[in-house]
């Protein structure tokens, strides 16, 4: 069992979740039980299957939670992708979250690798 406090991949998707709730703030209303809950719930997911994964019996069962929250990085980026041209989001958040996803997702990868090993 691993101790997912413990690991920066797990920080750092705490974090951009707290990004995202504070950009969709920004959102319009009438996008509540749209898009805001759509790309809250992605980010939610990353940190929790991290979380999830870690205290399962085995590392193949913390590689397929993670494998989960990779996913769930993706679309985040998705999601942004749809956003930014309607403009929910500015350029520079939507650069901003669109580089941390990568890092996290080249920080989920790093860490499957190390428990193949």
């Amino acid at each position: 069992m691993n101790r997912y406090e413990k690991l920066d991949v797990w920080h750092k998707a705490i974090e951009l979740t707290k990004d995202i709730y504070h950009l969709s703030n920004q959102f319009p209303e009438d996008e509540k039980f749209g898009l805001i809950s759509q790309i809250r719930r992605a980010a939610v997911s990353i940190p929790a299957n991290i979380a999830e994964g870690s205290g399962r019996n085995s590392n193949k069962e913390f590689n397929h939670f993670l494998g989960i929250a990779s996913g769930s990085c993706s679309e985040v980026e998705t999601l942004l992708f749809i956003d930014e041209p309607l403009n929910f989001v500015g350029k520079k958040e939507f650069d901003d979250i669109i580089v941390n996803t990568g890092h996290i997702r080249n920080m989920i990868f790093k860490l499957q690798k190390s428990l193949s090993n």
